[in-house]
């Protein structure tokens, strides 16, 4: 009798394709990080520490088995070439979103979310972001490259406008990202607050909301397995929460980045990692 193919899923992620509410897939990409590079490696870490956690979460009462979510996989990205990767992430982003169902992205450094807010934005024009991160990201250029992690929310602004970016824990960026922020998007220094008065406004307005979390929001002393960690930042309870204020907003698409799993030999920062995942989708499920 010859052997099944084995799939390795995140932990109760291996529903049907059909059936799905949510499909998560990884985009495995790190070829313009800044500082130190490993985190193409963390998808495929969080889809393999992830059996190290429970399905069921108390801090949501909820558990991954009553719901149906397919995990595609990585894709297979160019490492030598950013635009090609992007329209690679972009080209199952829309895949996904085409079938109704929502793209839940596992990066890679940050400037993966740019692929997928392409193809989200064509989708939903009127599309809103809530950016949870240790920096700005709204750099014009990083030494010359335009498609850089340090500019992903730059060439997201170039692609929605003025007051649709929604920062928030940013502790990091030079002075121009700080000025352009104040003119162009709404940054909240180093916490959350603020949070729950926007989402308000935009489950008001119905607004469509693609929600993207750098895992460097956390204090790097709860996860120091990043490429730039930073200082500061918030805990793991207050990441949680303002993921399930943000849920509470009509999500369309979403992503975790930035985890450089090989950064940190203990392994916290990937458990920590698959935890931030479950209670994501446990939040996006629940809604």
């Amino acid at each position: 009798m010859p052997l099944e193919r084995n799939v390795e899923a995140f932990l109760g992620c291996d529903a049907a394709y059909e059936e799905a509410e949510i499909v998560l897939f990884g985009a495995p990409f790190d070829s313009t990080t800044s500082y130190r590079p490993g985190a193409r490696f963390g998808p495929a870490a969080i889809r393999h520490e992830s059996y190290g956690l429970e399905t069921y979460s108390p801090y949501q009462d909820a558990d991954l088995c009553d719901y149906a979510v397919f995990d595609a996989g990585n894709l297979e990205l160019c490492f030598g070439d950013s635009g090609l990767a992007l329209g690679g992430i972009a080209a199952r982003t829309e895949e996904i979103l085409g079938d109704g169902k929502l793209p839940l992205m596992l990066g890679g450094e940050h400037l993966v979310t740019l692929g997928s807010v392409r193809a989200t934005a064509v989708r939903y024009p009127d599309l809103h972001i809530l950016h949870f991160d240790a920096h700005a990201d709204l750099r014009e250029d990083y030494l010359g490259a335009r498609l850089s992690h340090a500019c992903v929310m730059r060439r997201c602004h170039e692609l929605l406008g003025d007051g649709r970016i929604h920062q928030f824990c940013i502790r990091s960026g030079d002075r121009e990202e700080f000025r352009f922020a104040g003119a162009h998007t709404e940054l909240h220094r180093f916490g959350f607050e603020g949070l729950e008065d926007i989402v308000a406004r935009l489950r008001a307005a119905k607004a469509p909301v693609y929600l993207t979390v750098d895992l460097d929001c956390l204090d790097s002393a709860v996860l120091p397995g990043t490429g730039t960690p930073e200082a500061g930042g918030v805990s793991f309870p207050q990441l949680l929460e303002a993921i399930r204020i943000a849920a509470s907003c009509r999500i369309v698409g979403a992503d975790v980045n930035e985890l450089s799993p090989m950064l940190d030999a203990s392994g916290m920062s990937t458990a920590t990692a698959c935890k931030v995942v479950r209670e994501l989708l446990l939040a996006l499920l629940k809604r």
